[in-house]
């Protein structure tokens, strides 16, 4: 799971609840649970942002702005193409 992506589910609480259920999966940790929906859910909303970053990037005012916006909000969250 990417770095970051696991802060915010830290901060959420969600690490916590899928520990209490690792054991079911494995050797009791959250690595091991089969929760790659919980990154595949954080990939989507990133992605969404990212879009309306680039939706702007035509507009006259914003659009360099909007351009870097979604190559930062990506290279933050480690999230290609």
């Amino acid at each position: 799971m990417n770095k970051r992506i696991r802060e915010l589910a830290e901060q959420a609480g969600m690490v916590k609840i899928l520990e209490e259920h690792a054991h079911e999966y494995g050797n009791g940790t959250f690595e091991n649970t089969p929760y790659p929906e919980l990154e595949k859910v954080a990939e989507l909303i990133i992605r969404e942002c990212v879009a309306q970053c680039e939706k702007n990037a035509e507009h006259p005012y914003l659009g360099p702005g909007s351009k870097l916006s979604a190559f930062n909000i990506k290279e933050h969250f480690g999230v290609e193409g």
